[in-house]
C-alpha cells in the first residue's frame, strides 16, 4: 500500500510529508460545534472533511485518537471578547436552562452527522466539563507573565508574548497591523491592548447565567482557551493535527497557538489543516443574502433556492467533489450532476456483487488489461495521498467504474485481467466507496408505490385465472415477509406477523 501521504499545513504554508510524532499512534483534534442552534452547512463541511481524514488515516493503519469537542460555553456573540454567550442568549430568550440548549443542539448536531455517515470521534469533551483545566492553564500563564487581571477578568497579554514568540505566525498576521487597524470595542476600555484576548471573564453585576467560582471572580473561560485546554488533555502538550474552518484559523487558532507556546515553550501542533468556505451561485452563504440552508432544508427541498429535496448521500458526494481546502459552491445543477455521480458508483457496487468468473474461461490474462486496473488502483491512493484530494479519488474510480461496467457488458472478462488483478479491483472500488469515502447505499423506494404494481399485476392474474403467477407473486412477496389480503373490499398487503 501507497503510504507517502503529504498534506498542506497552514502554518508552513507548504505541502508536507506526513510523519506522525509518535507512529503508528495519530492525535488529531477539530474544533466542533458551539451547540446554540442547527448546524450549518458550512461546520458539516468542515466535519465532512475530518471525517474522511480519520477514515484514511484509520485505513493507512494508524491508531488515530479523533477529539472533537463541544462549545457550551464562552463563545461570545460575534467572536469577540464582549456581549453576551451565545448559548445563554438562546437560554434567555427562550426562557428555559442553557443546558437545555446545550443538550438539544448537540443532538440534533449527532443527528446530522450520523445522516452524513460521518464516524463518531474518539472523545468528544465539552469545555464546561473542563472548567478546573482552564483555570489552571490561566494560573500558569499570569505566573509566566503572560496574562494579567482587570476587574475579575483576565486576559493574555499579546505584546508579552511578542517579546519571544511571533503571534501572527499561522494566520499570516502582523501584530503592527492589528494594533493600528484594531479599534477598542465597547466593554473592552480594560484590556491593554485590544489584540490581548480574554481567558476568564467577570460575570460579577452583569445577568450573565452561565458562570463558575474561580481565584479571580465568579466567572466563565474565554472560548479560545476551552480548546486548548482540551487539545492538551486528551491529546498531550504535542499532537498530530489540528483542524477546522478557515474562519478559525484567526483568531480562534491563533490564540490557542499563543496560549500554548506561552504555557508550555513549543508549538502544540504539527500539522494544521482548514477547510474552506460554501458559496451559493457564486455568493458568500449568509442569512442576510437569504441564501443559507441548514441540512434538513435540504433533505426535505423546502428552500425557495432547491428546485427539489437532495438526499445526505447525495450532498456528501457532493462536498467529496472539492478539495476540503477549497471553495465549494451550491447549485441545483451541480446537486443533480452530484446525485448521478452518486447513483453510479452505487450501481457499481451493485454491478460488482454479481460478478464472478464463468467455468471453462480462458485463465491466461492479459497483461496490459491487467495493468490498466493496477494502475487505476494505485491512482486512488496517489489521490488520496495528495493531501486527501477527493475530487481526483472519485475521478480514479469512476475510471474503475468504467472497467466494471465494460465486465458487466462482457466487452472485458475477468479472465482477460486476472483473478488476482479483479479482487483488487473489487477490493479497492469497495473500500474507497464504502470505508474511506464514507458514502453508502440509500433508499429512497416507496414501498407503497411498489405493492401497488405488485397489487395490480397479483388482481390481473386472479383475473385471468392465471393461479401459476398467482402463487408465484404469494410466495415471491411471502419470502420478503410480505403477504397479500383478499377482502371484499379489495386486495390488500402487510407485513407477515
Amino acid at each position: 500500500m501507497l503510504k507517502d501521504l503529504r498534506i498542506n499545513n497552514s502554518l508552513s504554508g507548504k505541502k508536507e510529508l506526513f510523519e506522525p510524532i509518535h507512529a503508528p499512534f495519530v492525535g488529531m483534534y477539530v474544533c466542533g460545534p458551539t451547540v446554540y442552534s442547527d448546524v450549518h452547512l458550512g461546520n458539516v463541511r468542515t466535519f465532512v472533511s475530518f471525517d474522511i481524514i480519520y477514515r484514511y488515516l484509520l485505513h493507512l493503519g494508524y491508531k488515530v485518537r479523533y477529539v472533537r469537542n463541544i462549545t457550551d460555553v464562552g463563545h461570545l456573540v460575534n467572536d469577540a471578547d464582549a456581549g453576551e454567550d451565545k448559548i445563554a442568549k438562546k437560554a434567555k430568550l427562550e426562557n428555559i436552562e442553557p443546558m437545555e440548549v446545550v443538550q438539544r443542539y448537540t443532538q440534533d448536531f449527532h443527528r446530522v452527522m450520523d445522516q452524513f455517515n460521518a464516524l463518531p470521534p474518539s472523545i468528544e469533551p465539552s469545555a464546561t466539563g473542563h472548567i478546573l483545566e482552564q483555570i489552571e492553564l490561566i494560573e500558569l500563564l499570569i505566573e509566566k507573565g503572560l496574562a494579567y487581571e482587570v476587574n475579575g477578568s483576565v486576559y493574555f497579554d499579546v505584546k508579552a508574548y511578542q517579546k519571544d514568540h511571533n503571534y501572527g505566525k499561522l494566520s499570516g498576521r502582523k501584530i503592527e497591523d492589528l494594533l493600528s487597524n484594531t479599534r477598542a470595542l465597547d466593554g473592552q476600555d480594560e484590556k491593554r491592548e485590544s489584540v490581548d484576548f480574554a481567558l476568564w471573564k467577570s460575570a460579577v453585576g452583569t445577568d450573565h447565567i452561565m458562570r463558575w467560582k474561580s481565584p479571580w471572580s465568579d466567572g466563565f473561560p474565554g472560548w479560545h482557551l476551552e480548546c486548548t485546554v482540551m487539545g492538551t488533555k486528551y491529546l498531550g502538550k504535542t499532537f498530530d493535527i489540528h483542524g477546522g474552518g478557515m474562519d478559525l484559523k484567526f483568531p480562534h487558532h491563533e490564540c490557542e497557538l499563543a496560549q500554548s507556546v506561552g504555557a508550555h515553550g513549543h508549538d502544540p501542533v504539527k500539522y494544521w489543516l482548514h477547510t474552506n468556505m460554501l458559496t451559493v451561485n457564486g455568493q458568500k452563504m449568509s442569512k442576510s443574502l437569504n441564501n443559507s440552508f441548514l441540512p434538513h432544508e435540504l433533505f426535505s427541498g423546502d428552500h425557495e433556492l432547491l428546485e427539489r429535496p437532495y438526499s445526505p448521500m447525495t450532498v456528501r458526494f457532493f462536498m467529496l467533489q472539492s478539495h476540503y481546502a477549497s471553495t465549494l459552491d451550491f447549485s441545483n445543477d451541480a446537486l443533480l450532476a452530484a446525485q448521478k455521480g452518486y447513483r453510479k458508483l452505487m450501481n457499481g457496487l451493485k454491478t460488482l456483487r454479481n460478478l464472478h468468473v464463468n467455468e471453462g474461461e480462458d485463465a491466461t490474462p492479459n497483461e496490459k488489461a491487467t495493468a490498466q486496473i493496477n494502475q487505476i488502483c494505485d491512482n486512488c491512493y496517489r489521490a488520496m495521498n495528495d493531501d486527501f484530494n477527493t475530487a481526483l479519488t472519485l475521478g480514479h474510480l469512476f475510471n474503475l467504474l468504467k472497467k466494471i461496467n465494460n465486465l458487466h457488458t462482457q466487452n472485458l472478462t475477468i479472465s482477460q485481467i486476472g483473478q488476482e488483478a479483479f479482487d483488487r479491483m473489487k477490493h479497492t472500488y469497495k473500500t474507497f466507496v464504502l470505508e474511506i469515502l464514507g458514502l453508502k447505499e440509500e433508499s429512497n423506494l416507496d414501498i407503497d408505490g411498489l405493492m401497488d404494481i405488485v397489487i395490480k399485476e397479483y388482481a390481473a392474474a386472479k383475473e385471468a385465472k392465471n393461479y401459476d403467477k398467482v402463487d408465484v407473486l404469494r410466495s415471491s412477496l411471502k419470502s420478503q415477509g410480505i403477504v397479500l389480503k383478499d377482502m371484499k373490499s379489495g386486495i390488500d398487503w402487510a407485513y407477515e406477523e
